[in-house]
C-alpha cells in the first residue's frame, strides 16, 4: 500500500521509495541533507485541525530558514512528509488524492502528501516498519493513533518520536540536527 524500500535492513529513511498521492514512485533519497518530520495524517480525526494548522505553520516557519548555498545550489533544511492513514476508526476514508486536496485546500499545506499507507499490522508500509523499529513508543512500537510524528535528521536517522497529542509547534527543529 504505497511504500517499498531497497533493503530489508535499512539504515536510513533515504533508502526507501514511497508513492505520492498519484501513485508515482518517490525516492526518499531526494531528502538527504534535510531534517524531516514524518506524520501519519487523517482528515476526520479530533486532532486534525490542531495538527494540520500547526504543521502548516511549522513548515512555513522553517522551510525557508537555514538555506544553504552549496556550489550554486540551494538546499532547504526542513520538510514535512505526510502519510494519510485510514487505520484508526476510518478517519481518512477517501482516496490519497482526496487527502491531499483536503490538506492543501483547507490548511494550505505545501509539503508532500503521499499515498495512503498502513502503519500497523501485517501490511505495514516498509517506511513505517523502519520508523517504528528505530523509535518505539511509550507502550511499544505500535502506532497508537493519527498524527504520530517522527523527527529524522539530515542523515536519515530517526531522532525522536512524538505522540499524536504533541503539538507540532512544540517540536523544535534544531539547526545542528
Amino acid at each position: 500500500m504505497g511504500a517499498s524500500h531497497s533493503s530489508p535492513t535499512a539504515n536510513s529513511i533515504h533508502e526507501f521509495t514511497v508513492k505520492d498521492c498519484s501513485g508515482k514512485a518517490v525516492d526518499l533519497g531526494l531528502y538527504k541533507g534535510k531534517v524531516l518530520l514524518v506524520v501519519n495524517v487523517a482528515s476526520k480525526c479530533g486532532l486534525t485541525d490542531n495538527n494540520y494548522t500547526q504543521l502548516t505553520e511549522l513548515y512555513n516557519k522553517y522551510r525557508n530558514k537555514g538555506l544553504i548555498f552549496l556550489f550554486n545550489s540551494i538546499l532547504l533544511d526542513f520538510e514535512i512528509l505526510a502519510f494519510p492513514c485510514n487505520q484508526f476508526m476510518k478517519q481518512e476514508p477517501g482516496t490519497s488524492q482526496d487527502a491531499k486536496e483536503f490538506a492543501c485546500t483547507r490548511y494550505k499545506a505545501e509539503y508532500p502528501i503521499f499515498q495512503k499507507v498502513r502503519v500497523n499490522g501485517p501490511d505495514t508500509a516498509p517506511v513505517y516498519k523502519f520508523l517504528k523499529a528505530n523509535k518505539g513508543g511509550f507502550f511499544g512500537s505500535r502506532i497508537k493513533w493519527n498524527f504520530t510524528k517522527f523527527l529524522i535528521d539530515r542523515d536519515g536517522k530517526v531522532l525522536h518520536r512524538y505522540s499524536p497529542t504533541t503539538a507540532p509547534l512544540s517540536i523544535e527543529v534544531s539547526s545542528d540536527s
